[in-house]
């Protein structure tokens, strides 16, 4: 398997997605769209990673870049490929797929709870996330990092995985290989620094808040990257 990883920004990379990826001896290409990097080729590539970003699908003009993952979106999806879209890249597989991506209510920064929905619950690599990596058994709710203040209608044709109090739509599946997540599930606690040391946020509480939750949290995802970057049969 190999894997091409769109990077929006320089600063929101693919953490531990890179590490497991490297533990594992999976191929990975990581290209920066903000530093105009070439997308062509993609069609050699078995699964497709799109990160997040500061920026909102809805600014493609802007960053006409995102134009060209609306299309890789599309291409992966007609070739039953792996996708995984991680906050912006989850708003762009939503706008690829032809939902709404706007303004949510308020910001969603930190620690905070999303619930699986049936579809979540039934769903195999959903169970992976919700599967507590120490005490071995299956949360149907549980936290997650956040850091994003847009929302997206469910694509036609998709359904719905998990929600939270202020966003109703956490994530989707679109397909058998396609998944979006809203939240960052790629995080290292670095990264989660870095990223809110000039947001509003109460840094005290945050840091208290993810040196006690991290280390679940990305038990939780090394699970679902198993599941999710598993050769297909």
């Amino acid at each position: 398997m190999t894997v091409l990883i769109c990077k929006n920004i320089e600063s929101e990379g693919p953490g531990t997605i890179e590490d497991f990826l490297i533990s594992k001896g999976i191929a990975y290409k990581i290209i920066d769209l903000s530093k105009g990097e070439d997308i062509s080729g993609a069609e050699v590539y078995d699964g497709l990673i799109m990160m997040g970003g500061p920026m909102s699908v809805n600014e493609d003009d802007v960053y006409p870049y995102i134009k060209k993952e609306y299309e890789l979106v599309k291409d992966f999806i007609k070739e039953d490929k792996k996708i995984l879209g991680i906050c912006l890249g989850a708003q762009i597989m939503a706008k690829a797929l032809g939902a709404q991506v706007y303004k949510g209510g308020e910001k969603e920064i930190g620690w905070y709870d999303i619930e699986l929905t049936e579809e979540g619950i039934r769903d195999p690599l959903m169970r992976k996330l919700a599967f507590h990596p120490h005490a071995g058994d299956l949360w149907r709710k549980f936290k997650v990092f956040h850091w994003h203040g847009e929302t997206y209608d469910i694509p036609e044709g998709a359904v719905r995985l998990a929600s939270s109090s202020l966003y109703p739509n956490q994530a989707f599946r679109h397909g058998n290989k396609a998944y979006a997540f809203q939240f960052h599930i790629e995080v290292t606690k670095n990264m989660i620094y870095d990223w809110l040391k000039n947001e509003d946020v109460d840094l005290d509480k945050l840091k208290t808040e993810t040196e006690k939750l991290y280390e679940v949290y990305n038990g939780r995802a090394q699970n679902f990257y198993e599941a999710f970057f598993k050769k297909s049969e």
